[in-house]
């Protein structure tokens, strides 16, 4: 939920698939923050520089018919995986002209860019990169079974095009929350937090519309409990609003629906102390643990801009499903 803040740092991680679908009988509880970082397959057109020329400020690639939010996958049939490669691909064609391979939407092109050599002998394209995305989120849950995890309860998106990140890799880290900017109608609160990029708790595999996914490689959460059905009610989050300690808010789920064939919960904050501190749902909350009856729901999602005591939720099932994971209740 909370917006990424991108970076043309890149750390290139080794990946793998999820395991196989498998039934978790019990699932550990999250609540905590993870700090998350991925890297982008392909990098993606942040802005457009001008390039100081004897001729004058230009931006090939923007003339070029580059737009932001593309996303540049080859460079004269080389493939990219940081920004690095890039400005090393440019630099060798000396000149000469750039095909850039792109994807923008669901579509590919071919676009030629030519190179303008800057007034201290460089040649440029004019324009910003980035290849990896960071920020703050909430784990929703941990398989003791299977080592995998899920978090967010939605996608990491481009900040500019607003699509789900396409991902090589990733890792989420230990992380702890410093501050909280209360939500207020019509602005967004934050939780505001710092990551230890040095304390890697597991790798990211998947980043979709229902969460994250990975397989940590250490023990996550605490606490556990058997999975459930939302439905409307009284019900409690799990969240963290202050280092790294996790504790239960009331909410009133009002309403489960379908929306593209994902299951929603409406969600309520009654928790007076909650409505106090952070003024409700606010960002970087996004994958918090959605209890009912003493099972696991679903996970908070979004806050309702206009009123942050209003929120949106994911059905814990849709996210296991994503994770290849399936409980008994919801095998059918």
């Amino acid at each position: 939920m909370r917006k990424m803040v991108m970076s043309a740092l890149c750390a290139l991680l080794l990946t793998g698939a999820l395991p196989a679908a498998a039934l978790a009988q019990e699932l550990t509880l999250g609540g905590q923050p993870v700090g998350i970082e991925l890297q982008t397959d392909g990098l993606t057109v942040a802005g457009f520089a001008e390039v100081e020329t004897e001729e004058g400020a230009r931006s090939p690639a923007r003339d070029a018919g580059l737009r932001e939010g593309d996303r540049i996958v080859s460079v004269s049939g080389r493939e990219l995986s940081s920004a690095e490669e890039f400005i090393a691909a440019v630099g060798a064609l000396e000149g000469e002209s750039a095909e850039l391979g792109v994807k923008r939407g669901g579509e590919s092109l071919t676009l030629c860019v030519q190179p303008a050599r800057s007034a201290d002998g460089r040649w440029m394209l004019g324009l910003w990169l980035r290849d990896q995305s960071s920020g703050i989120g909430t784990l929703t849950f941990y398989d003791p079974a299977t080592g995998v995890y899920g978090a967010l309860g939605h996608g990491v998106t481009d900040e500019t095009s607003g699509e789900t990140l396409p991902i090589r890799g990733g890792q989420i880290t230990d992380a702890q929350i410093v501050d909280v900017r209360p939500g207020s109608p019509g602005v967004p609160g934050e939780l505001s937090g710092c990551a230890d990029r040095a304390a890697v708790l597991g790798e990211v595999e998947k980043n979709c519309e229902r969460g994250i996914f990975g397989e940590a490689c250490v023990a996550l959460g605490e606490g556990s409990a058997e999975v459930g059905e939302p439905a409307p009610g009284p019900a409690s989050i799990l969240t963290t609003l202050e280092g790294r300690r996790v504790r239960a808010y009331d909410v009133e789920i009002s309403r489960v629906y379908t929306e593209n064939g994902t299951r929603r919960l409406l969600l309520t904050v009654t928790d007076p102390l909650l409505r106090e501190l952070s003024g409700g749902i606010v960002q970087g909350m996004s994958g918090s643990p959605i209890l009912q009856d003493g099972r696991l729901v679903g996970a908070v999602t979004h806050v309702l801009v206009s009123d942050p005591c209003r929120g949106y939720g994911i059905a814990i099932g849709d996210m296991l499903a994503e994770a290849g994971i399936a409980a008994p209740e919801l095998a059918a």
